[in-house]
């Protein structure tokens, strides 16, 4: 009788867990999170009004510390995409310890760090759920606002754009489909094979998620080689060895390569999945690939 009461309650303590485990892991989306804990220097919590929804949208921006102090300079700008879905501005806030790490160290020029919030299916326009074109109110809506707001450089020559898995995707697909708006594009650890199967299903990607037909990164690539007069620019892929998606990213590089479209890699031996990590490891490689490049468009 006793085991069977203890087999009883065990059990339900597991249900419960699993219950509370499915429950926070479907906490819907919100266009604005509230920051719960303190946020690193520099870096402040904002919103903008998003002009095609009619709904306030947050963001996380890093400024650098002569921001507040050179009242005539502009500054560069890096827009990292987060990753997983759905989205949200805080999930890789925490980066900026290192961008703030290397400026204060002159290891690189002091630089804005913007981190969106994807939206519902994280840097995807998806029509199926309502306020779900996160590519849309990026490129359209947040990117002009920061121009607007902050002092950045304001143009293609200051910008760039990276992202880590799900944002490696977003980033990837950003950069083909608006290559004139950013000076270089680094998509890291991006799951390339998740987008070949949203290639090569007609844009379904499971059973419960479609996307557009030629809404992908194979398929952009292919489109971009082939257009003429394109905006062309540095790429970096980086990725880790041990990352569940390094063959992936690989097997894309080739891809690239067949269509003769210039681009480098940072392959992080030992690496896992996890872009806190690859930041500890070789993040200033990173950063550095984007400030050589704002650079060479500076001086073009």
């Amino acid at each position: 009788m006793i085991r069977v009461l203890i087999f009883t309650l065990t059990a339900t303590l597991i249900l419960s867990g699993n219950t509370f485990a499915q429950k926070k892991k479907t906490k819907p989306f919100q266009w604005v999170n509230t920051p719960t804990k303190e946020l690193p220097q520099g870096v402040k919590h904002a919103t903008f009004q998003s002009a095609s929804m009619q709904l306030k949208v947050g963001y996380a921006i890093y400024l650098p510390p002569s921001y507040s102090t050179e009242s005539e300079v502009r500054f560069p700008v890096v827009y990292h995409l987060h990753g997983g879905r759905p989205g949200s501005e805080l999930k890789a806030i925490q980066l900026a310890r290192f961008v703030d790490k290397a400026i204060k160290a002159k290891e690189i020029k002091p630089t804005i760090y913007v981190f969106p919030n994807g939206g519902p299916m994280s840097w995807y326009n998806y029509p199926q759920v309502e306020n779900g074109a996160g590519e849309d109110v990026f490129v359209k809506e947040l990117i002009p606002h920061v121009d607007k707001t902050y002092r950045s450089n304001g143009s293609s020559k200051g910008r760039a754009i990276e992202g880590f898995s799900q944002g490696g995707r977003g980033t990837t697909r950003i950069m083909f489909k608006h290559s004139h708006l950013f000076s270089s594009a680094a998509p890291g650890g991006s799951g390339y094979e998740s987008e070949q199967r949203v290639r090569d299903n007609n844009g379904v990607e499971s059973e419960r998620v479609k996307f557009a037909p030629g809404c992908n990164t194979w398929d952009l690539a292919k489109k971009y080689s082939e257009k003429k007069g394109r905006a062309k620019f540095p790429i970096l892929l980086w990725v880790g060895t041990k990352g569940f998606n390094y063959e992936a990213n690989l097997k894309f590089g080739k891809f690239l390569q067949e269509l003769e479209i210039p681009h480098s890699k940072l392959i992080i031996k030992g690496a896992k999945h996890s872009a806190s990590q690859v930041y500890e490891m070789r993040g200033l490689d990173l950063m550095k690939f984007h400030q050589r490049n704002f650079a060479e468009s500076s001086s073009n």
